[in-house]
């Protein structure tokens, strides 16, 4: 009965650190942004914020398997591949969430939407995402000077 218990409880615990949470830190140092301007009429701000991963071999990465061991891998059981889907939908989410916080300290850094903006456009895929705005302040002269039409 006692080992039972044990092994149910390694098994609870062995799920547990295998369902963690995805930490936006992962994407550190992973990926490339590229913020863009646009000064529109008297003084309507855009901005484009763009994001992508780094591929493996960007980073210096070898690829694990060979194109031809990960093109003839063996069917997955439907637990597994349940598993592999959430797991893909939180890297996903993080993802999604490290790319806002790139815009907001991007925003902060440069001075750009002082008093926040309005979100007109977002897409997250796996390996890019785009964030498209417009701020809530209008364009100054300074900002005309700084950032430019």
């Amino acid at each position: 009965m006692l080992r039972q218990s044990l092994i149910v409880i390694a098994l609870a615990s062995l799920c547990a650190c295998s369902a963690s949470p995805v930490d936006p830190q992962e994407f550190a140092g992973r990926y490339k942004d590229r913020f863009s301007t646009q000064i529109k009429g008297k003084d309507i701000k855009l901005f484009t914020y763009r994001a992508s991963l780094a591929t493996s071999s960007q980073r210096g990465i070898d690829d694990d398997l060979p194109h031809n061991q990960r093109i003839s891998r063996k069917k997955q059981d439907a637990s597994s591949y349940r598993r592999e889907q959430a797991r893909k939908q939180e890297m996903l989410e993080a993802w999604g969430e490290h790319v806002e916080v790139g815009l907001v300290k991007t925003l902060a850094m440069t001075g750009y939407c002082q008093t926040g903006y309005i979100e007109l456009s977002r897409y997250v895929t796996s390996d890019r995402a785009e964030i498209r705005g417009e701020c809530n302040e209008g364009a100054t002269e300074a900002d005309i000077e700084k950032f430019g039409r």
